[in-house]
């Protein structure tokens, strides 16, 4: 059960296989379930008006949330530790920063960034998503700040980028298991994600500040990401880990994803 913004919602995991804590009472007030249906298909039952789409704030930055028919709502609250220690890198650095968000969705980390004052390439390879993305922008009132919106396969571009000669200070990337370019490209976690970095690497600035990787649904550990990105960098530190939701009553923590940075 979560709260975005004026809404409450229930939404299965896989990992939470331990004792809920609230009554049944409280499970009762959320206001739609993401659950299998009779028909065997996946979908958002509502139990109150949910709005298609609904107003969400973190400090100086707004964006929509919504429920989609893949369980998301366009926001993932455990990546403001990831949008914190940004802000700290790009404030370290005094000069603007060029930063590159790969497989960008929605586009929060791009306006933290821009927001900060850096100048952004935004790629992603769905037309709807970057849509989205720029709609936030909007909504956080920083369509004046240079940012490059891309669709494209986030391989394919990078590889290009290389061979153009830009360099970027930043990389953001959040990776999936498995997905599709534009033009029907696949994407392979374990096959691909060498590939990338090898391509990053080269994309790399002389005075670069930092590289942030958060993968979800691969099972694999952060030591693995911890142990792929040391073979792309040197010098710097590298942080690993679990990013992780606090339950707001018994203080259990559920692990989202996992991360590695540099810096």
């Amino acid at each position: 059960m979560e709260q975005f913004g004026k809404f409450r919602i229930a939404r299965p995991d896989p990992q939470c296989i331990w004792s809920r804590k609230l009554s049944a009472k409280e499970w009762d007030l959320v206001d739609a379930i993401f659950e299998r249906a009779r028909d065997g298909k996946e979908r958002w039952n509502f139990k109150n008006s949910v709005p298609e789409k609904w107003l969400m704030h973190y400090k100086n930055l707004t964006f929509s949330a919504r429920l989609t028919p893949f369980k998301h709502t366009g926001v993932f609250p455990e990546q403001h530790l990831q949008w914190d220690w940004m802000k700290e890198k790009i404030k370290s650095a005094n000069r603007q920063l060029s930063i590159m968000n790969l497989f960008a969705y929605t586009g929060i980390a791009t306006l933290v960034a821009a927001e900060a004052g850096c100048k952004v390439t935004h790629v992603d390879a769905s037309a709807p998503s970057i849509a989205w993305a720029r709609e936030n922008q909007g909504l956080s009132k920083l369509t004046e700040k240079p940012v490059r919106w891309i669709r494209e396969d986030v391989l394919k571009y990078c590889q290009r980028e290389v061979r153009r000669g830009n360099k970027y200070d930043g990389i953001i990337m959040d990776p999936p298991v498995y997905g599709h370019g534009p033009d029907g490209e696949i994407w392979d976690f374990n096959k691909s994600f060498p590939e990338l970095l090898t391509a990053c690497k080269q994309l790399l600035s002389d005075t670069p500040s930092f590289i942030i990787i958060n993968a979800y649904a691969i099972s694999a550990s952060a030591l693995m990401l911890q142990n792929v990105l040391g073979d792309y960098v040197s010098g710097g530190s590298i942080e690993a880990g679990e990013l992780c939701l606090e339950e707001k009553t018994n203080k259990r923590l559920l692990s989202t994803g996992i991360f590695a940075r540099w810096s």
